[in-house]
């Protein structure tokens, strides 16, 4: 089995589906929000367009210490969220083709300053962002629903999207 072709493939794979999301994200419903606890539609939205770009992160670094400071793209509008996406889905794809297996058992450290959030492989981390992905995807599409957006079809068919992919 080639785990790095299998990740790419996957990755990519989820990104289509992503860029489905991203496309109906328009600044006029930036602001929305479902809860006062919950992110608003464009902070949610930039982290989704931001995620694939964690896996090269996990690649060339060592952690990320959010006490330094962590400052997301800024974003304006829908052609900026999927310009962000794309621009960090090539980072990584870029960052899998030249990384060597045993660097997925180096430790990844998540900290915010001398709080440690976790610290573990690198291989936890990378396939972390993924879930990630799917997860706020999920949250997004929820909101979608909320807001009386269709929902685009993620692993089958939605309500909205009866023919799927």
């Amino acid at each position: 089995m080639d785990i790095i072709k299998n990740l790419i493939d996957e990755l990519k794979q989820e990104a289509l589906v992503t860029q489905k999301f991203l496309a109906q994200v328009t600044p006029d419903k930036f602001s929305w929000k479902p809860h006062e606890k919950s992110m608003d539609l464009k902070a949610l939205s930039t982290h989704i367009a931001e995620l694939p770009g964690w896996i090269a992160l996990v690649i060339e670094t060592e952690g990320i210490d959010f006490a330094k400071g962590y400052t997301p793209t800024p974003v304006e509008s829908t052609e900026d969220l999927l310009r962000i996406h794309s621009e960090n889905l090539e980072k990584s794809v870029k960052a899998l083709e030249q990384l060597p297996l045993s660097v997925f058992d180096d430790t990844w450290t998540m900290r915010m300053g001398d709080h440690i959030i976790d610290s573990s492989s690198k291989w936890k981390n990378i396939r972390h962002s993924y879930s990630q992905t799917s997860h706020h995807r999920a949250q997004l599409g929820v909101n979608f629903r909320l807001m009386g957006l269709s929902v685009p079809a993620s692993y089958g068919p939605s309500a909205d999207d009866s023919m799927g992919f």
